[in-house]
């Protein structure tokens, strides 16, 4: 499949329509892909003028992950800057599509040319995020934006696997259910870059801050180490809004050019990785054939039938 200058040259241009074509590309592996990718690549790369924040929001389901990335869009409009939004939702079991629950609830910005909003289906994904995710980021970096935000679907590895995927790793609580003692535990404390403890109207969330700070101290560190700053939200009120953009500008400064460039290069690894993977169990699924039934009937074990599998790739 061939690409047209025309789309090359619009999404140069930072036409929104070219961009939603590029992710279409782009999400379905197709080679057109590969011109604006390098296009958005280059671009980025030219100078920190040129890069997006690009910042990733996860936590636990029910958290407010949606609506507090509602509230960071039109807090970041109301100060003129342009923000893309990536919305990773679960895929539908029927037709594998994203479900489009977060761009329903973004529905009060689909008139404003500064925002672009789009969901991408996990698709069951090992990791949690697509391995067309970090091309989709990439594409929406390039394209002009001050902010892009990943929300994730925020279950199993995909809240890790959001540090390695963007600049800045914001992870969303709640006062109920624990959650910051759910979140020392999963280990999920070590990739936030800031800590939003959202719904603190709520009972509890002076305790939940005070739980998290008291994590905190436990692990090592020493004066060079980013103690994540916590903050209290009421993302349905845009309340608490501000000070998590302040601490994200901290963050970005505190990294400066050399730790952002580390982290970008980190986001390269994730994405390869990703796609070799994709394509390894793509391969695999072509060549199977019998092997899993045998494995299921006792013929073979899986070592063999994994060992087999890669003798094949290779």
């Amino acid at each position: 499949m061939s690409l047209p200058d025309t789309l090359l040259e619009r999404y140069r241009s930072g036409d929104l329509r070219a961009l939603a074509r590029a992710i279409t590309l782009a999400e379905a592996g197709l080679e057109a892909a590969r011109p604006l990718l390098r296009a958005a690549r280059e671009k980025s790369a030219s100078g920190a003028a040129h890069r997006a924040v690009v910042v990733g929001v996860t936590g636990s389901p029910g958290s407010g992950k949606s609506t507090l990335t509602d509230s960071l869009i039109a807090a970041l409009r109301a100060r003129g800057q342009r923000v893309a939004v990536l919305a990773v939702d679960p895929s539908s079991p029927y037709s594998g599509g994203a479900i489009l629950g977060d761009r329903i609830r973004m529905l009060r910005h689909h008139a404003d040319s500064g925002v672009f909003v789009r969901s991408l289906a996990s698709r069951g994904a090992l990791g949690g995020l697509s391995a067309r995710t970090m091309q989709v980021l990439a594409l929406m970096d390039g394209a002009g934006f001050d902010w892009v935000i990943l929300e994730t679907v925020g279950v199993g590895q995909s809240e890790v696997d959001v540090a390695a995927a963007c600049d800045h790793t914001l992870l969303v609580l709640t006062p109920a259910g624990g959650d910051g003692v759910q979140a020392f535990k999963a280990g999920i404390m070590e990739i936030a870059d800031v800590i939003a403890v959202n719904k603190s109207d709520l009972p509890g969330a002076d305790r939940t801050v005070r739980e998290l700070m008291a994590a905190q101290g436990l692990g090592a560190h020493d004066e060079h180490t980013w103690m994540s700053p916590i903050r209290k939200t009421i993302a349905s009120k845009g309340e608490g809004i501000d000070t998590v953009i302040a601490a994200v500008e901290k963050h970005r400064a505190w990294l400066g050019e050399e730790g952002l460039q580390t982290r970008r290069e980190r986001r390269a690894e994730f994405e390869v990785r990703s796609l070799v993977q994709e394509r390894l169990l793509q391969r695999a699924r072509s060549a199977a054939h019998d092997l899993y039934a045998r494995v299921a009937r006792g013929e073979l074990d899986a070592d063999a039938a994994a060992d087999t599998l890669l003798t094949v790739q290779a």
